[in-house]
């Protein structure tokens, strides 16, 4: 027998190094090269190369005609917005997520209702079929004609799909499968990249739509190769804390339509339930207003939001005072507290400051900067800011205010919710006006505390 070759591989970024690294060498992550045994090609034979014969024809683009892109609905709404409009046929789409928030149950109660009108095969490595089964009855969820599977090899999930012909397959999860042509562990770098590839060829050879479940690690990133997300054609991740009824899934690759999609669901004891109207579920409703809460309207994917950003500034007793920030970046934070405390004159220097998005959501776009300087101001000079406004904008470091994307569609979807007063970028505020609606434009960040007083 010869001996057996190893390669290590990046698990951040997929690079190969000959030897063991500390530090990758393409993009510096520390201790995540492991080692991955190569399996050779039978024959001892590359195909194609220099001395190899090239296969397959070259067509030129002007003469391959595009197909109609076919969709159809995974039987939740939000599911489908989240997707770029619904399921298409030979896509592969990456569900990731922290454990317990729903992932499951979501894919489970999709394929009940697919299986009405579809041929569905579910194919599970981490429960039993009477596990399955029972969450199942547990949600009310009917799917007889659903077809299931407990497999673990993926040359044996792949033969059985091509011997079913099923239009969905779902397979929970990529990290418990692994391939007879490699001695490595399950969810190890080498076993869930093979895997991975193989459902991918089965997927467009064949225009099964595949779903994949992807464990994440403790920085929230699927676990794995990175190559994993490069692979697929959609990447969706769902956002939110296990103990919050709300649970958001958002697009974050997907070539088949709009990036940062979401989709908002309320988890109930019939499973996940999409929100038709997810900006009245998200702005909490005080009995009593308070300082420190301001409403914005943020951009996800093709359609606006209202959320509601809450700021909290206290006297701090620590020789380093703390800054908190949840669903925002906090160094995103650290800069519109310096802006503030330069162009402003609102100094939180010796200050506790906690910042909160209402809901569970993270805000990922610089069109909340507006809103959340007003919420830290409202704070920290103890006033309230109306209710019925609503204020975006980016912060730059000068301490001007800078137009964001689709601004008049930002203010339309607030007046449509009954807000009655906008203060936004000059730029984002149409000259024919609102409806319903008055606008105040602002230029400079020190304009701002007087308009809210």
């Amino acid at each position: 027998m010869k001996p057996q070759k190893s390669q290590y591989v990046c698990a951040a970024c997929g690079a190969v190094s000959p030897k063991w690294l500390g530090q990758c060498g393409d993009c510096s992550a520390w201790n995540s090269l492991s080692e991955v045994v190569i399996v050779g090609k039978k024959g001892g034979q590359h195909s194609g190369g220099m001395s190899g014969q090239a296969k397959g024809e070259i067509t030129r683009l002007a003469s391959v005609a595009p197909t109609s892109e076919m969709r159809y609905s995974s039987g939740q709404g939000e599911f489908d917005r989240a997707l770029g409009g619904g399921l298409v046929q030979g896509a592969v789409v990456l569900l990731g997520g922290d454990p317990g928030i729903g992932k499951s149950t979501l894919l489970l109660q999709s394929a009940c209702f697919l299986s009405n009108e579809h041929r569905v095969l579910y194919v599970t490595g981490e429960e039993s079929l009477e596990q399955v089964s029972l969450r199942a009855n547990r949600l009310g969820l009917l799917g007889q004609d659903l077809l299931m599977l407990a497999e673990t090899m993926v040359e044996n999930i792949v033969a059985h799909a091509l011997k079913e012909q099923p239009r969905v397959l779902i397979v929970d999860s990529i990290q418990t499968l692994m391939s007879e042509a490699l001695e490595s562990a399950p969810g190890s770098v080498s076993q869930v990249r093979e895997t991975a590839a193989q459902l991918v060829r089965l997927a467009k050879s064949s225009g099964i739509t595949v779903f994949l479940v992807g464990h994440v690690t403790k920085e929230g990133a699927i676990a794995g190769p990175r190559v994993l997300e490069h692979m697929v054609d959609t990447v969706v991740y769902f956002e939110g804390s296990n103990d919050s009824r709300f649970r958001a899934l958002r697009a974050v690759k997907n070539r088949f339509g709009a990036v940062n999609e979401l989709g908002v669901f309320a988890m109930t004891e019939r499973g996940l339930k999409g929100v038709s109207n997810p900006s009245m579920l998200l702005i909490s409703k005080h009995h009593e207003e308070t300082p420190g809460s301001a409403i914005t309207v943020m951009w996800e994917g093709t359609r606006p939001l209202l959320c509601e950003v809450q700021a909290l500034v206290d006297e701090s007793r620590l020789d380093n005072p703390r800054r908190v920030a949840i669903g925002i970046d906090p160094q995103r934070l650290t800069l519109i507290l310096a802006v503030l405390n330069r162009h402003a004159r609102v100094t939180t220097g010796s200050k506790d400051v906690f910042v909160n998005i209402v809901g569970g959501l993270r805000l990922s776009e610089t069109a909340a900067d507006l809103a959340l300087a007003a919420a830290i101001i409202s704070s920290q000079k103890d006033f309230v800011i109306s209710p019925k406004t609503i204020l975006f904008g980016e912060l730059g470091l000068g301490g001007e205010i800078r137009p964001v994307p689709f601004g008049q569609e930002r203010l339309k979807e607030a007046a449509k919710l009954g807000y009655q007063h906008a203060i936004a970028p000059k730029d984002n505020i149409p000259k024919s006006g609102i409806d319903g609606m008055t606008t105040t434009a602002i230029k400079k960040i020190d304009e701002l505390a007087g308009l809210l007083g």
